[in-house]
């Protein structure tokens, strides 16, 4: 029956993710000097049990500044545009789903290089 409960529970842990595509340049426009190379997207999920967070943190400062621009820059973009966010609320009624439920964030974005702007 341990053993159960253990399997149960791994199952039940948090996790992230962070999905990348590539894109050209004449598929998506961003702006003018931008020059986009990348979608990017990046999720936290965390599981609840008695309030306690398994494993926890999930923040938007986690998944936009620590997941989402570090994968951007890690592909060599300069700057994330276009960035959506959506966050499982914490306060008011969504305080009950920290009895036994799961919380999760999410950021999205297009990585772009800066171009500069031609000389006249």
């Amino acid at each position: 029956m341990l053993r159960r409960a253990a399997l149960a529970l791994a199952f039940c842990v948090g996790c992230s993710s962070i999905s990348t595509v590539r894109v050209q340049a004449e598929s998506v426009y961003v702006g003018p000097h931008l020059r986009p190379i990348a979608m990017v997207h990046a999720q936290v999920t965390s599981a609840y049990i008695l309030f306690i967070a398994i494993p926890g943190h999930v923040s938007l400062d986690q998944v936009v500044n620590r997941m989402l621009l570090a994968a951007a820059k890690g592909l060599g973009a300069d700057k994330v545009v276009d960035i959506k966010v959506d966050i499982t609320p914490d306060d008011g009624i969504w305080t009950l789903r920290k009895l036994l439920g799961w919380r999760s964030a999410e950021a999205s974005g297009v990585a772009v290089v800066v171009e500069d702007e031609p000389k006249p």
